[in-house]
């Protein structure tokens, strides 16, 4: 028998080049003809598709779900979830994750591809069993990384406790696209020595091995291999669908599937990705070795490149990329993959931009070193760790069971805010509270895609005469020049509608100013102008790079006045608000 294929075109492969940034209109037509391929599975759902639909598409990630299902009803439907994070960056309550899973077999998920961002299987539990209950098939994951306590025998073992928790099959999730072809040989032969489990590569071509590694893992007996559709593989992504398809051809490993046919869907692939030309970056699309140096897995590569360049700080991108593997080192080696990723990569970001190691540290560094993410797997630095939570004691039991059940509490104040129509939107305002309270009440708008050709200028004025929104705070729009592409902010001169306009606003360095310690959104302002607060109470929370900042107050004394609003999007140093000082 061959070997079989994932095709990943619909979830990782665009999460990974364009920031997950692919319409559901351009998926439901291609998936009909993905479902005639006769795939082992389609990747269509999970990682950060949940977050991008309700964030930056106005999109329900739901009715994209049922869609496809509806295209595509003859091959299994795939996700990925992060264990106990679901499809967030935290940990929700056991009810939220029962039901999440409930809901995701309801609306047409058939395999759950579940891992946890530490390999703390404990993450896993349950929603591995609420998977299990509903008959769906459970790929229990390893997250594949190196480092000085990630051997080869240390992996292999975690897939005997999988196989243990009643997983179906095993996956090997190199996110980084640091796995060797001897390593990839290696670890399946480990691996299929341990457990009677079809087990499955998934990689990215961020280092250019991840070809070559499949190949050494099908010679190896690996069941399943991961690839994307030419248009959207390579680079940060996976290696390419038709190439294998073709290589394998007349071989042991044959796959059986239909070269012709996948010609077609590639062309109709190529037409697609036409439309988000300008989201591609050269630090996605093309593969470097650095990626053995910092870790950084494809879906946050385009991310951070983004983020960088929003800060105005593009040119910090080699400080950064040296920055990470340090920060993970003295975090304890975690596995570089969302939300572990996340919280290295913005601790690395902070770290450069504010000119001392630590002197900033996020709400998600201090947690995870208390122990609210997991079971960290190596040592971390102690002086670091003093320096960051001091004396509190981290926590050791499963994080996840010290969670009140949540539902009843969201599901009152989902319908005193009037937005829970269905039962999937009382999981959507559950695991995104902010984003999913103004994606349901009808306040988002689909985020610009700069016409670069005629399909998408096409796309975009349809889109328009919808729903021409009002400019009223500011907007972010991708330029490409020359090949480039740069992110560009256009802010309003006035406040939010409805909002008189403010005084000046005054620098920095004004007595009393709380400014943004980087560019994000800001999620939420604690409070109001009159307020008394403390040196050091947080005053505001910043999203910025999935993770949520903390702005504390650096004097004691009273709000004087407020300079912006949640929901806008402010820039790095930029003032919040003014506290007048306490009289000495």
């Amino acid at each position: 028998m061959g070997i079989k294929i994932t095709d990943t075109t619909l979830r990782d492969a665009h999460q990974s080049l364009i920031a997950t940034r692919m319409r559901t209109r351009d998926m439901i037509d291609i998936a009909a003809k993905l479902d005639k391929v006769g795939f082992y599975s389609l990747e269509v759902w999970g990682g950060a598709t949940f977050d991008s639909c309700i964030r930056f598409l106005n999109e329900d990630p739901w009715e994209r779900l049922r869609l496809i299902r509806q295209k595509a009803p003859n091959t299994p439907l795939q996700m990925l979830l992060r264990g106990q994070n679901l499809v967030g960056y935290c940990h929700y309550a056991d009810d939220v994750v029962r039901e999440f899973v409930r809901l995701s077999v309801k609306n047409g998920i058939d395999i759950f591809r579940v891992f946890d961002a530490l390999n703390d299987t404990r993450n896993m539990e349950v929603s591995v069993q609420a998977a299990k209950e509903l008959k769906a098939h459970v790929q229990g994951t390893i997250c594949y990384t190196t480092s000085p306590i990630h051997t080869v025998e240390n992996l292999a073992e975690m897939a005997v406790e999988l196989e243990k928790m009643g997983c179906d099959s095993i996956c090997i999730k190199d996110m980084a696209g640091l796995i060797t072809p001897t390593a990839a040989a290696q670890l399946v032969k480990s691996i299929k020595a341990k457990v009677k489990l079809p087990v499955d590569l998934h990689s990215h071509c961020t280092s250019g091995m991840a070809p070559l590694a499949y190949y050494a893992a099908a010679e190896a007996g690996v069941d399943i291999i991961d690839t994307a559709f030419s248009a959207f593989a390579w680079g940060t992504s996976q290696p390419t669908t038709e190439s294998f398809v073709a290589a394998f051809q007349g071989t042991k490993l044959d796959t059986g599937l239909n070269l012709e046919l996948m010609s077609e869907i590639g062309e109709e692939f190529n037409k697609i990705s036409s439309t988000y030309r300008c989201l591609y970056t050269c630090e996605a699309t093309q593969p470097s070795i650095g990626v053995l140096l910092h870790q950084i897995p494809g879906g946050m590569i385009s991310n951070l490149v983004s983020q960088l360049r929003q800060q105005n700080a593009f040119d910090k991108l080699p400080q950064v990329l040296a920055e990470v593997p340090k920060v993970r080192a003295d975090l304890g080696y975690p596995p570089l993959v969302t939300p572990s990723s996340q919280i290295v990569g913005t601790q690395a970001i902070l770290n450069v931009l504010s000119g001392a190691r630590y002197k900033q540290v996020t709400k998600e560094t201090k947690n995870y070193l208390l122990g609210y993410y997991g079971k960290i797997p190596g040592a971390v630095n102690e002086e670091i760790r003093k320096a960051i939570i001091g004396d509190e004691k981290p926590i050791s039991v499963r994080p996840g069971a010290l969670l009140e059940p949540e539902l009843p509490k969201m599901k009152a104040e989902g319908e005193k805010l009037g937005i829970l129509k269905t039962e999937e939107d009382l999981l959507t305002y559950a695991m995104y509270p902010e984003v999913a309270a103004k994606f349901l009440k009808g306040e988002c708008k689909e985020e610009c895609l700069l016409p670069s050709t005629p399909e998408a200028a096409k796309v975009e004025a349809k889109t328009e005469a919808k729903s021409a929104p009002v400019f009223n705070g500011s907007a972010e729009y991708s330029v490409e020049v020359d090949g480039e592409v740069f992110t560009v902010k256009v802010s309003a001169k006035a406040g939010a509608v409805g909002e008189a306009p403010k005084a000046a606003k005054p620098t920095a360095s004004h007595p009393g100013a709380v400014v943004s310690p980087m560019q994000g959104m800001l999620l939420s302002l604690k409070v109001k102008e009159g307020d008394k607060v403390s040196e050091g109470e947080v005053v505001a929370t910043i999203e910025a790079m999935k993770m949520e900042n903390d702005v504390t107050a650096a004097v004691s004394g009273v709000v004087s006045e407020i300079y912006a609003y949640e929901g806008e999007v402010v820039g790095s140093k930029d003032v919040i608000m003014v506290i007048e000082p306490d009289a000495k």
